[in-house]
């Protein structure tokens, strides 16, 4: 049976080493991108191969396009095609505006906004000639509503939703669909940090009463990647237990 082929940037963790894994468990092979931490990616590849999937570890860096292209050459010398791409990789550099340094806004414009830019082109290079194609980019609802300290991210973010309905215009009579999913405050690493008191505050802006999980952001791009979203395009999808409505 011809598989179909999913690029998850960002895979090593989070929210893309769960997309990575629950893709697998429904029969795509994964290429599994990371920035720096090899051994966090391979073993997600050792995990989506436990479900038979056949997966190609590749390290690169989303922000820098010529070798955005070369490595999307390897990943169809390795698989033939690219059916699904997720852009997930993604930074903070927080920081209040007047603190915030030049170098800080660019990494996190470079990294969320560049880096989905140069992956979706590499991957429509391919797409194009299949005339089939799902691109899902992680937005947030902090790209919709802006946050304190964070004028780099939400900039970033914000842009991603441009790029996303611009990006699904341009694809559309390819039989190409470009979503975007905003998730809200999702349970990780990070958010297990914060002290009681501002889960507490965030938890009262989330009328669902909980964080989200990863879980909750993959089942989404299960979705939009699926044949049942064929006639979605162009859209947002928050993923906030109702925090911004």
């Amino acid at each position: 049976m011809d598989r179909n082929v999913c690029v998850v940037t960002g895979a090593s963790s989070g929210i893309g080493r769960q997309i990575a894994i629950d893709f697998a468990k429904e029969g795509y092979d994964l290429v599994i991108n990371y920035s720096s931490n090899h051994a966090s990616a391979l073993e997600v590849a050792k995990e989506c191969e436990l479900y038979g999937s056949k997966t190609l570890v590749l390290g690169f860096d989303v922000s820098n396009g010529s070798e955005v292209e070369e490595k999307f050459k390897i990943i169809i010398e390795t698989f033939g095609k690219i059916d699904v791409l997720i852009n997930n990789s993604g930074i903070t550099r927080d920081g209040l505006v007047l603190r915030m340094n030049e170098k800080d806004f660019e990494d996190v414009i470079d990294i969320n906004l560049k880096g989905a830019f140069n992956c979706s082109k590499s991957a429509l290079k391919y797409m194009f000639k299949a005339r089939s194609g799902k691109i899902i980019n992680m937005t947030s609802v902090i790209g919709l509503i802006g946050n304190l300290g964070q004028a780099n991210y939400a900039a970033s973010k914000a842009g991603l939703i441009g790029l996303t309905k611009s990006l699904a215009k341009e694809c559309a009579s390819r039989n190409i669909t470009v979503n975007a999913i905003a998730p809200g405050f999702i349970q990780t690493r990070m958010t297990d940090q914060l002290n009681d008191d501002i889960k507490q505050s965030i938890l009262k802006q989330i009328p669902n009463g909980r964080f989200g999980s990863c879980e909750d952001i993959s089942n989404c791009a299960l979705f939009l990647a699926s044949t049942k979203a064929n006639y979605i395009n162009g859209q947002v999808i928050q993923v906030d237990g109702g925090m911004v409505m």
